[in-house]
């Protein structure tokens, strides 16, 4: 059975992670499977429109925690670089529909935000997982969907949220019933293959363009605060998870760290 199930037609190229007895996880093949897909689709003269979806209650629960527990190291494996994925380094001129199918956590989320439209299945959850696998969270997801910083700030600590609350938000573009899921994103997609090439291709240029960034300062300051803390924590956090249990978590390796803690000023 492939991680990835890929149907191509009518200038539309779906993408269906295909891995529902983990949730869609992010497991080394599910990734290098990701990174030719998207190869192709960039390469391709006859697909013009992606459509990105799951199987099963799930699109994707981010990373694979048994994977990382199994090799001993948090993140991604070394084998799968970040700078291959077309996708995710906004690489790719051509429109992506995300039509989220089921939860989407962690990485999941992050595939859903690289989206340029979404829709969604109402119920299902959302959540930006940073703040629990590592020493800092999504500080940058809010900034890049034009939410309030209170909001933000609510996603950078990993609290949850519903398809209705983000549709409410303006993060989710349609929220429909699940057999309405992939007629409507393929609707989408036919509707941007009616429009003239260049200015399909123009347009995308100049909405990603517009999408805020967060300015260099305080992106050396969330490099500091990614090293503040004992990081014998992110994979106490993933054993802790594959083990279904509460993590114990040792916080700074020497205590008075915590009072050591970056501040904007001190970054130059």
């Amino acid at each position: 059975m492939s991680v990835l199930e890929i149907e191509r037609g009518d200038g539309i190229m779906v993408l269906r992670i295909n891995r529902p007895d983990r949730l869609g996880a992010l497991n080394t093949e599910l990734r290098a499977a990701l990174v030719a897909a998207w190869t192709e689709f960039r390469d391709s003269s006859e697909l013009e429109v992606a459509i990105f979806t799951g199987t099963g209650r799930a699109f994707c629960a981010g990373e694979d925690m048994k994977e990382s527990v199994e090799r001993g190291t948090p993140g991604s494996s070394a084998a799968v670089r970040r700078e291959d994925d077309l996708y995710r380094t906004g690489r790719i001129n051509k429109p992506v529909i995300a039509a989220i199918n089921g939860l989407a956590m962690g990485g999941g989320f992050q595939l859903v935000e690289h989206a340029d439209l979404r829709v969604a299945v109402p119920g299902i959850l959302f959540e930006s997982s940073e703040a629990k696998r590592w020493l800092l969270g999504g500080y940058d997801h809010g900034m890049k969907g034009g939410l309030t910083h209170a909001v933000a700030t609510e996603l950078a600590f990993a609290f949850r949220f519903t398809a209705e609350r983000l549709y409410e938000l303006g993060w989710i573009n349609r929220l429909v019933e699940a057999d309405k899921l992939l007629p409507t994103a393929r609707e989408m997609a036919a509707h941007l293959l009616t429009l003239p090439p260049a200015c399909r291709v123009n347009t995308l240029a100049m909405m990603r363009a517009m999408r805020a960034t967060v300015p260099d300062k305080l992106e050396r300051l969330a490099e500091r605060l990614k090293d503040h803390g004992a990081k014998s924590d992110l994979m106490e956090s993933r054993k802790a998870f594959s083990e279904k249990r509460t993590p114990v978590f040792k916080g700074w390796d020497d205590a008075a760290d915590r009072a050591r803690t970056p501040r904007l000023e001190d970054v130059k």
